[in-house]
């Protein structure tokens, strides 16, 4: 088995929002995946106990890692960086780098943490690879010892806590909790792919669901099909129990305008949402996903079905758009 750092808090629970699944006419359950921790909380502490125990194996001082301009995974590895005693330096994508990060959101917890935050252009950021592989090699020179973390933690090594969480599921389904049965389909946001390759191989292993739907939030159906699949390689060579994955759908009808970009009707049922349940999505991600939940459930495509809502958290980037619920508040 791989190193991995107890960072979370885990299990997170498996919750029945019912007036929320009663709106939908929906047999549904909320992987409470956006308590994972504190501020650090989402998804991505999962892939981070992975990547980050292996950062400490080789000896580093010093991560870098990338993301949007409000990234939850930039955030995630900041605030876990600062209680490991690491240095964190971040590659922010925005339209304007000349600019400073704004004091908001998850840039904000970014600066709190004592991040190093290094703005480039959406140009730059295509070859990211390339320009975190040149600021290593900088450190290295400086007599440091930099680990780098791809976009999202998503690779085959932080893929891994998600096929962790299925696990987990499983755990939970054994005594009961949600009724002890599998789901039939469990549906997620996607932005980089990793969730979407542990979720798909680890419910197929653990036997939690037979469909995964991975809601695109960027990007199409097709890129993140070559994406998640490299992924999901790369995870086998590194844990040989891993087979086949379950049925894997990739679905981008709900990808939205662009990224971080929703429209009306998602902002909308992120407040419906949070009226109806008190869950919280995020216009990034969750947001989207659950819009596209919502979507298949008014054409009939859930009627039967136990379906599982993994939470995969976001607060902060909903906090840094505020003002664009003015037309839905």
């Amino acid at each position: 088995m791989r190193k991995r750092l107890a960072l979370s808090h885990l299990p997170t629970p498996i919750q029945r929002p019912r007036r929320l699944a009663d709106a939908l006419g929906v047999d549904l359950y909320v992987k409470r995946d956006d308590m994972t921790a504190g501020a650090e909380a989402g998804n991505k502490i999962r892939k981070l106990e992975y990547l980050l125990a292996a950062a400490r194996e080789e000896g580093a001082d010093c991560v870098l890692t990338c993301g949007g301009l409000q990234s939850n995974h930039a955030r995630a590895t900041a605030l876990l960086c600062a209680s490991l005693g690491l240095r964190a330096v971040l590659f922010l994508r925005t339209a304007d780098p000349s600019a400073a990060a704004p004091l908001e959101g998850n840039a904000l917890l970014d600066r709190l943490a004592g991040a190093e935050i290094r703005l480039i252009s959406p140009e730059a950021y295509l070859d990211r690879e390339a320009v975190m592989a040149e600021a290593a090699a900088e450190i290295r020179a400086a007599g440091g010892r930099p680990y780098v973390i791809p976009e999202g933690g998503s690779n085959g090594l932080g893929a891994l806590g998600y096929v962790r969480a299925m696990e987990e599921i499983r755990k939970q389904l054994d005594v009961g909790i949600a009724g002890g049965k599998p789901f039939d389909v469990i549906v997620h946001a996607c932005g980089s792919g990793g969730t979407a390759a542990g979720t798909a191989l680890g419910a197929s292993l653990h036997q939690v669901a037979g469909e995964v739907r991975a809601m695109a939030v960027c990007e199409d159906r097709a890129t993140f099909a070559r994406v998640v699949l490299g992924i999901m390689d790369h995870a086998r060579s590194l844990d040989p129990r891993l087979g086949a994955p379950a049925h894997l759908v990739i679905d981008d009808s709900a990808k939205g305008p662009a990224y971080a970009v929703s429209t009306p009707e998602q902002r909308a049922r992120i407040v419906k949402v949070a009226r109806l349940s008190g869950l919280i999505l995020d216009p990034v991600y969750t947001g989207k996903a659950f819009s596209g939940l919502w979507d298949m459930a008014e054409r009939g495509e859930l009627s039967g079905k136990r379906v599982l809502f993994l939470h995969t958290g976001g607060l902060p980037g909903l906090l840094a758009q505020g003002t664009s619920f003015a037309d839905v508040l």
